[in-house]
């Protein structure tokens, strides 16, 4: 089956951003992350939401340091617990011993950046989008951008203690924000807005995040009358995708060609015995315009991999995760997440990217895989 399509050649690629090109939002912390941007055209150019994470950089000899907002407050705070209380899991996170609670060494908010061209960033925005309620305690993360009418709404990820939620947030000028709360509840994210109503109605795709472990995470869609209450939940693409053994998520808000909507989405590979968090890889999705719970195709193998330096290397290495896509005449520009560190921008031919989809009937697959049913 891979050997049916050619995989998408990017035509350029650059690094956006680099936490070194961006001032802590908090007294005493250090930025370690600039990544994982919702961009969109604003202005004659590009609008970014990028999601800053910082940790402090003051250490205590045998404590470690969980930064959280203080919601009460209305400021950040720093939680001090023994080393020997908690259990590391990853770089991102530990288990506190005592309750399993996971807890994160950093905290996220999110940046506004222009770009004119789409390959440089030319300024910040005054104002950040910082955390603000209970269910973001422990930061603001992953946001996705649509522009609907004339409002631009981005779905984001609000982590607390009460678990990860995707809450919807809007402006129209990108210099103030309203917040419109949570709309899927935990565990839920990878929330995606399509930019236009289908039958009289908004559709989202999203990413429920199972425990049960009956199966991997997968992408479902619903559909909304008012972008606040969603229903008519259904499981849209999952182990169809066999590269994406640990799970996939959905990645850029959807566009529309000839062809159908097309979105890429994420997929991660389990790590193999040597540890670490393991890849994460994109490929391209395309759906039906009219029925966008019909799936006419996706691609058999990942379209876009780590493979510069700033993808291979940072805080969590071999990652790529597009979140935003620009559509630029027959050209497209993805935004994208790099080693959990950095925000790339790479450049693919349209026609390339949805020549890359194998179309097919993958309901067939999804009763043969879970039932072995003919």
């Amino acid at each position: 089956m891979s050997g049916m399509k050619t995989t998408p050649r990017r035509i350029l690629t650059r690094c956006l951003l680099r936490p070194a090109d961006v001032q802590p939002q908090f007294e005493r912390f250090e930025v370690i992350g600039t990544f994982n941007p919702a961009a969109i055209e604003f202005d004659d150019g590009v609008v970014l939401l990028v999601r800053v994470a910082e940790r402090p950089t003051e250490t205590r000899q045998r404590y470690v340091a969980l930064p959280y907002w203080n919601w009460q407050r209305g400021g950040v705070a720093i939680d001090w617990r023994r080393k020997d209380e908690v259990e590391p899991i990853d770089p991102r996170m530990v288990r506190i011993k005592s309750s399993g609670q996971i807890r994160l060494t950093f905290l996220s908010w999110l940046l506004v950046a222009f770009s004119r061209d789409g390959f440089t960033i030319d300024s910040f925005g005054e104002k950040a989008f910082l955390p603000a309620n209970r269910y973001e305690a422990f930061g603001v993360e992953d946001p996705r951008l649509t522009r609907i009418d004339d409002r631009f709404y981005f779905t984001y990820v609000a982590v607390s203690e009460h678990g990860v939620a995707t809450s919807l947030a809007s402006t129209a000028d990108f210099k103030s924000f309203e917040r419109h709360g949570i709309i899927f509840c935990p565990e839920n994210k990878d929330v995606v807005l399509f930019p236009e109503k289908i039958d009289s109605q908004y559709v989202a795709l999203h990413r429920p995040n199972m425990q049960s472990h009956f199966g991997i995470p997968e992408i479902w869609i619903a559909r909304s009358p008012d972008l606040y209450h969603w229903g008519n939940h259904r499981r849209l693409l999952g182990a169809e995708v066999a590269w994406a053994t640990a799970k996939i998520g959905g990645g850029t808000p959807p566009i529309r060609t000839d062809r159908g909507w097309l979105t890429l989405f994420h997929g991660h590979a389990r790590p193999d015995a040597g540890g670490g968090v393991g890849e994460y890889a994109a490929a391209a999705l395309l759906l039906d315009l009219d029925q966008p719970e019909r799936v006419i195709g996706f691609s058999p193998q990942p379209v876009m991999v780590a493979e510069k330096e700033f993808e291979r290397s940072g805080f969590l290495p071999d990652i790529v995760f597009p979140t935003g896509l620009v559509r630029r005449e027959d050209h497209l520009l993805v935004y994208y997440g790099a080693a959990d560190t950095a925000t790339g921008v790479a450049q693919y031919s349209l026609s390339d990217l949805a020549a890359s989809v194998t179309p097919g009937d993958w309901s067939i697959f999804r009763r043969e895989n879970v039932f072995g049913e003919k």
